[in-house]
């Protein structure tokens, strides 16, 4: 625990880890998670890909436990 999975467009190397290192650092810090049980994968999506294999398979059917959608905040 946890689990966070990122999907995004392609990115640098050094921009996918500067941000699975903040995000893994924010889960040790806000939820005192020890570090060896935070796992953070990243999968880069081609854009012409995302509705394909983001939107449609995984955001819609989850639309109702997304905290945040569309730059929108849900809580």
């Amino acid at each position: 625990m946890p689990y966070v999975d990122i999907k995004c467009f392609p990115r640098t190397q050094e921009m996918r880890e500067d941000i699975v290192q903040k995000i893994n650092q924010v889960l040790i810090d806000a939820w005192g998670c020890p570090p060896e049980t935070i796992s953070i994968s990243l999968e880069e999506v081609a854009p012409e890909n995302w509705d394909a294999q983001v939107k449609t398979a995984e955001m819609d059917p989850r639309e109702e436990s997304m905290f945040i959608l569309h730059g929108e905040k849900r809580f």
